[in-house]
């Protein structure tokens, strides 16, 4: 790493998972923090290209999910997905059946607080 010329970045979610002698050769740590309910909102919104077909989506409930960005992008690409499957515009119930598998690997449960009203 002392040889290394050239700009080398590291991203993680396990930052306590590193080696204290290799955190002391990084020089700048940049922490991200979870978006809160206004960014999620916003994210949401943009999330699907202007051309994909959509109805009824709820952008105030989705905020609700307490999940990172890339999470919501999985999400959204895997219920695309399910809706193409169903040949139907994507819809809160293919958000809410993406969302369960994205939990799963999450290892966290999913609350009714989180998705309660979505279909």
């Amino acid at each position: 790493m002392e040889a290394y010329q050239g700009l080398a970045i590291l991203t993680t979610n396990l930052k306590d998972s590193l080696d204290n002698a290799f955190l002391r050769r990084i020089r700048f740590v940049v922490k991200f923090p979870l978006p809160d309910a206004t960014d999620r909102a916003l994210i949401w919104q943009r999330i699907f290209p202007k051309n994909t077909p959509t109805e009824a989506l709820d952008f105030r409930k989705l905020a609700r999910l307490n999940v990172a960005g890339g999470n919501i992008r999985s999400i959204a690409l895997n219920a695309a997905f399910h809706a193409a499957d169903a040949k139907e515009p994507v819809m809160m119930k293919h958000i809410l059946q993406a969302t369960q598998s994205e939990y799963i690997k999450l290892e966290r449960t999913l609350t009714n607080s989180e998705v309660g009203g979505w279909v």
